[in-house]
């Protein structure tokens, strides 16, 4: 029988509506199981489709994100009853309250019980093709040996051992031991002075330090045990050294010395291990400070591993099977978080990296990544302008195929870096990601990645927070800035699990620092501007902010503008006292050695390449152009020395035994005599 029109409407409209129903449905499942198995987690929070929406709902609902998320990827031995109490305004940070666990425990045993010949780490001494692999089996049966021998030797639960060594297999063997049995490291980059050394040891009232016989980087050999034995001399407490050897020349052993190899051998391969609250301490790491003095920042167990494992695996979309390379000295908190905790807790293969960026040649990363097949690649915006002043030809020489993700670590990238990364290194089919975070945040805070996998990377953006993180912008008066497409003082609203819980001994400079500029919130100290798409771009450091006839920008900003210059390798901009404009822009610029120009030439094309892409006030007033640039040994540039420098305190250089080359200082300082001269002729 045939239905009037009228009912013909209502079933077409009930039909077809329905269906549409049932469209949606499907879509939303769709989604929801594509979100679930990005992050199984996920499953169970209601109202999460996509990846967005996972990003929302970790921070407004950040205790039920947290505790569904510790309780999948660690492995505890007692539950926690209380995910989370905190209060930023009096830096009270506490995650996880009631849990025990091991930190060691969550980096090997479990992986040993499912995957024992998995290879944990690749060592990639500095001796080009002579990397050495250690299994997770191996790694645990080392580990419980040193664990049992410091134990032997007095080592007790809450105790701090300082560690004095380059990336290898036994730094990390010290670190897990030392988190085996309760103690607690303070790991000092192996490039510091024996004044600096000494001034950490005391810090944190090491009775044990571990080292090696020598260093060896960049086909140099330093001593770094003969550096101990200076440190140690002004060190009270120290009762015992731990030498360990990596090259075969023998050093004069003291009463205090122990030979840890050699040791090692007589400890039993099981080491019971210490079951630690998760609020204990897991390491010290020392940053600087804007009073000089050094701080001890503190990371405790279970919040640290957990941020660290959760931003390893999702920023640089980590599978099993791959092969993360980050460049980092262990000494330094990516070397802690991204060389070793991150991918150790996610059953990882991870490299460390004992060379330089151009030893034997400036294909030493990509000859690497060849022969090791690494698929993400982490390293700093420093190294990569370095490399491309060499030219493309030592990348095109060696195959990169297996390169999945890049990262960027450390400081801004620069538009140029960030390009030629992409594109050369790349081959334009690798994600960049340009990460922010500090030592106080533990891990990855904001990056273009994890994100939905057709989200767009904008060149040199830092971009998305990441999950559990809100950024927030604040203005000079102390208010949010909620408005896009605008500047302030980047600041993180709400805890995380990886953020840093103190200053060793001295929790009033921790809460002076961090957390009364605003209360309430978390000051990180660094300038960020928003985009009126709500990325976020960082600016550099509050102190590294020029204020010219009144008009405040970032030096970041501005050397951004000036590497982008094609005859220029890299830049570093300061401030200086200049009796008009209060301050004046001062730019030392290295050439790429490839290009036949004429200084005053590039002089002009960068004042109006600043001119046009900032404002005029913005252009530098002086251009100083130098063969290279102070550093340290990780690659930092010490623009605090180029101030000295420029506001001619030679007095007050300070230490520069940190720095890769000293002699480099002695250039600056004549080459900035010569252009007063020069200017004074004129």
């Amino acid at each position: 029988m045939w239905l009037s029109s009228g009912c013909t409407s209502k079933y077409v409209m009930a039909s077809f509506t329905r269906r549409i129903f049932r469209s949606c449905f499907h879509g939303l499942s769709r989604r929801r199981c594509n979100t679930a198995a990005f992050m199984p987690e996920a499953a169970a929070f209601e109202a999460v489709s996509d990846r967005s929406a996972l990003q929302e709902f970790s921070v407004s609902c950040s205790e039920s994100f947290w505790a569904a998320v510790a309780r999948q990827r660690l492995s505890w031995i007692s539950p926690f009853h209380t995910v989370q109490d905190c209060d930023l305004s009096r830096g009270k940070i506490k995650w996880f309250e009631g849990g025990k666990l091991n930190v060691s425990v969550n980096c090997l045993d479990r992986h040993v019980h499912t995957c024992p010949e998995r290879v944990a780490l690749i060592w990639e001494r500095d001796e080009p093709g002579s990397e050495v692999k250690v299994t997770y089996r191996e790694l645990l049966e080392m580990t419980c040996r040193l664990g049992n021998l410091l134990r032997r030797r007095g080592v007790k639960r809450g105790d701090c051992v300082t560690i004095y060594m380059p990336p290898c297999p036994l730094a990390v063997v010290s670190m897990l031991a030392c988190a085996r049995i309760g103690a607690a490291h303070n790991v000092v980059f192996a490039g510091f002075s024996a004044e600096a050394l000494a001034e950490r040891i005391r810090d944190a009232r090491s009775s044990t330090v571990i080292t090696v016989n020598q260093g060896v980087r960049g086909g140099k050999v330093t001593e770094l045990k003969r550096t101990v034995d200076t440190a140690v001399q002004s060190c009270p407490t120290v009762q015992q050294v731990f030498v360990a050897m990596r090259t075969e020349n023998p050093v004069v052993m003291t009463a205090k010395d122990v030979a840890m190899e050699e040791e090692m051998l007589k400890e039993d391969v099981v080491c019971e291990p210490a079951a630690m609250d998760s609020e204990d301490v897991l390491f010290l790491l020392y940053t600087s400070g804007s009073t000089g003095k050094p701080k001890g920042l503190v990371h405790t167990q279970a919040g640290y591993l957990l941020y660290a494992a959760l931003t390893h695996r999702y920023v640089f979309s980590y599978h099993d099977g791959d092969v993360f390379g980050c460049v980092a000295d262990i000494g330094w908190i990516t070397g802690h978080s991204y060389s070793v905790y991150g991918p150790l807790a996610n059953g990882g293969t991870t490299v460390l990296f004992e060379s330089t960026p151009i030893y034997p040649d400036p294909g030493r990363y990509w000859e690497m990544v060849q022969r090791l097949k690494i698929n993400q690649f982490y390293g700093a915006p420093t190294a990569i302008r370095l490399l491309l002043k060499y030219g493309d030809q030592w990348v095109h020489k060696y195959d990169r195929s297996t390169l999945k993700t890049l990262g960027s670590v450390g400081e801004p990238i620069n538009t140029e870096a960030w390009e030629w990364y992409h594109s050369v290194v790349g081959d334009g089919r690798c994600p960049v990601v340009d990460t922010w975070w500090q030592t106080e945040t533990g891990g990855i805070c904001i990056a273009p990645r994890p994100s939905d996998p057709d989200a767009e990377i904008v060149p040199g953006m830092a971009m998305r927070p990441f999950f559990g993180i809100k950024p927030v912008l604040m203005d000079t008066e102390g208010e949010v800035v909620t408005s896009n497409n605008t500047s302030g003082a980047l600041c993180i609203a709400q805890p995380w699990p990886g953020m840093a819980r103190t200053i060793h001994n001295n929790h009033q400079r921790f809460t002076e620092t961090y957390c009364q500029p605003y209360p309430g919130y978390f000051f990180t100290g660094d300038g960020a501007y928003r985009s009126k798409e709500g990325y976020y771009q960082i600016t550099g450091r509050l102190d590294d902010v020029i204020n010219v006839s009144g008009h405040r920008i970032g030096t970041a900003e501005i050397e951004d503008v000036v590497n982008q210059c094609s005859a220029v390798a890299e830049s570093a901009v300061i401030g200086y006292s200049h009796n008009i404009k209060g301050q004046g822009v001062y730019a030392f610029v290295v050439l790429k050695k490839s290009v036949e120009v004429e200084e005053a030439d590039v002089s002009r094309q960068l004042t109006v390449m600043v001119s046009k892409k900032i404002a005029k006030y913005a252009c530098p007033d002086c251009i100083q152009f130098v063969q290279r640039l102070p550093k340290t040994r990780s690659g930092k540039i010490m623009r605090r020395v180029l101030r000295k420098v420029v506001e001619r305190e030679l007095n007050g250089l300070g230490d520069l035994s940190t720095l890769d080359d000293p002699a480099t200082v002695q250039e600056i300082i004549q080459g900035h005599r010569d252009l007063l001269s020069k200017q004074q002729q004129q």
